[in-house]
């Protein structure tokens, strides 16, 4: 097994190669989508990036387990001792809307926890990586994605996570598209204890990340989502001390037969 750091290395290599696929057909959109069986969207921008992540993931000869290629059977992938888990654009409704809130995710994933990350923000050119084992996360911003940033670039630009707050604000972060019933009861439940409190909207894995790098205090998901939408997040996550738990303070897991996610909470 090849060293965390160096396969994080091949992560990144893979999140700017999927991030510049993103970007050739965001730059000319002419708001072509298909649907999915679940009615969800699909563009070229989600088969292009997804074509040039797996084709760098591959070299590692670990298994891939891909937003777009998830019916690999339980049965085949319970056994695998590590594999990566990716979503080659997590946000594709913000894509459609051009809010740039959209991001690109690749997770190393060890049995069934997250161990390195991932998560770009291909237009704003933001990288957030981490490796979960040396408890190490990091913000850097990227000047081009033109070319694949090295890891000691990378160290000597980043900004390592969380960041310190410098005021008293209890920030939650919610969903840029949902914000149910059953969260704005949670954040009512919040108002009790943190009365200073803001909600700040953001899309896709970002608002995982806003928790990772101390721009929010606290994420509740109370609605559906993928082990896919969640992985590199939650690595990020992992790697600045903090937690992603179920509502009951169980961890949330990978690689379940069922790869939906249970409800969650970022803290």
């Amino acid at each position: 097994m090849t060293e965390i750091q160096d396969l994080l290395k091949i992560a990144i290599e893979a999140v700017v190669a999927g991030g510049k696929e993103i970007m050739t057909v965001y730059e000319n959109f002419d708001g072509q989508v298909e649907y999915k069986a679940d009615n969800s969207p699909l563009t070229l921008a989600d088969k292009k990036a997804d074509t040039a992540i797996k084709r760098i993931l591959e070299t590692t000869n670990i298994p891939v387990l891909s937003e777009e290629g998830k019916n690999i059977p339980y049965e085949e992938r319970k056994d695998w001792d590590y594999f990566w888990l990716v979503d080659p654009l997590d946000g594709t409704k913000e894509f459609i809307k051009r809010n740039d809130e959209f991001t690109v995710n690749i997770a190393l994933i060890h049995k069934d926890t997250p161990v390195a990350g991932v998560v770009l923000l291909p237009v704003r050119k933001e990288l957030y990586l981490a490796n979960v084992t040396l408890t190490d996360a990091f913000f850097c911003q990227l000047e081009t994605l033109d070319s694949i940033p090295s890891i000691e670039y990378i160290h000597n630009k980043a900004i390592k996570l969380p960041v310190e707050k410098t005021d008293d604000v209890y920030r939650v972060v919610g969903s840029r598209s949902h914000m149910n019933e059953e969260t704005l009861a949670y954040i009512d439940e919040l108002k009790k204890t943190h009365p200073d409190i803001e909600v700040v909207s953001a899309g896709s894995s970002l608002k995982i990340c806003f928790v990772a790098h101390g721009k929010a205090d606290i994420y509740p998901r109370f609605g559906p989502t993928m082990e896919w939408d969640t992985a590199a997040g939650h690595a990020i996550v992992l790697g600045a001390g903090k937690q992603i738990v179920k509502p009951d303070g169980t961890p949330v897991i990978y690689n379940k037969e069922n790869l939906l996610n249970p409800y969650f909470i970022v803290k």
